[in-house]
């Protein structure tokens, strides 16, 4: 599966678990360690714990194995590495600290296709109205 395929699956398994502000960047030729990371948002850290989750479970039934994940237990910042896409999962004000996506400026943001681009829009009007 290539890396555009694996982050998009990552987006559809958070989105079906409402995360939002739903991120994707282009870090390929920074010479990062991936070629994509994906941000996303949930309000709780039992949210943030049931999108890692949905995003394994997704990636698992197409034969897709994290190198590695830290901080599933506790819920404030999930990190999901698979290899050429990595997954950062935020409980909301911890997010906000961190602001992952601007320490990237060089990075391109993704535009993402529909109907990922309208759910991921009506998810993050929803947080903050």
């Amino acid at each position: 599966m290539d890396a555009y395929r694996k982050a998009l699956l990552a987006v559809e398994a958070a989105l079906e678990k409402k995360a939002y502000d739903v991120v994707v960047l282009e870090v390929e030729h920074l010479r990062s360690i991936a070629d994509f990371f994906l941000i996303a948002t949930g309000r709780s850290d039992t949210q943030v714990q049931s999108i890692a989750r949905e995003i394994e479970e997704r990636m698992a039934r197409e034969r897709q194995r994290p190198l590695s994940t830290e901080g599933l237990s506790l819920g404030h910042w999930a990190v999901l590495d698979y290899n050429d896409v990595v997954i950062h999962l935020f409980f909301e004000p911890v997010r906000a600290i961190y602001r992952l996506e601007t320490n990237w400026v060089d990075a391109r943001r993704l535009t993402l296709p529909e109907p990922y681009r309208s759910l991921a829009k009506s998810l993050s009007l929803r947080a903050t109205g």
